[in-house]
């Protein structure tokens, strides 16, 4: 993850509002949220981010509402990574659930600049900036969370979990945004 990936850097208090605008909240489809994505805050975020990219944030990264729509929408424009000197509670939660990489490093975040070219092997939580040369170091998460991170969030984790004990998962691996009343009607 994160080899030679490009730098988008944001400051201070970047909340869920500014990460996916309120407007757009009548959609759950990740590649619809992709495209809105920053765009209140850096309106060119779309057009040029890449595969693998990653974002960079000063503290009370993702603060705000408690919706999974701002890491969805991050995961699903391409970053592969956000490192903050620090997240919101909630958005810290959300993005484990839906299989967004994070990283908290105060020096990390302060240091490296937007358009730098860094890796990050997010097992080990060493941080390079190839850019600058300078190396820094996060503090892992432990292997259970990154096995949820890895499977791309907590239902296909569970739901990998379950088919590998012989359980049948006792709920629809569906999001729940996706379900639908008898007779088609959204719920």
């Amino acid at each position: 993850m994160g080899k030679g990936s490009k730098v988008f850097k944001y400051g201070d208090n970047v909340d869920t509002d500014v990460i996916v605008p309120a407007r757009y909240l009548t959609t759950s489809d990740p590649a619809e949220l992709a495209s809105h994505c920053m765009e209140d805050i850096d309106a060119s975020f779309v057009a040029r981010v890449a595969p693998g990219d990653i974002m960079v944030a000063g503290e009370n990264f993702g603060c705000g509402s408690s919706r999974e729509h701002a890491p969805i929408a991050i995961k699903a424009s391409g970053v592969s990574c956000v490192i903050a000197k620090s997240f919101a509670r909630i958005f810290y939660r959300n993005a484990i659930n839906i299989g967004l990489p994070i990283l908290e490093c105060a020096d990390a975040a302060a240091e490296i600049q937007s358009g730098d070219t860094i890796d990050v092997d997010f097992e080990s939580g060493a941080i390079r900036d190839l850019t600058s040369g300078k190396e820094y170091q996060a503090m892992p998460f432990p292997p259970f969370v990154r096995g949820i991170v890895e499977a791309g969030g907590l239902i296909p984790y569970i739901s990998t979990k379950m088919r590998r004990e012989g359980a049948a998962p006792a709920a629809s691996t569906a999001h729940p945004a996706n379900k639908t009343r008898r007779g088609g009607a959204a719920l």
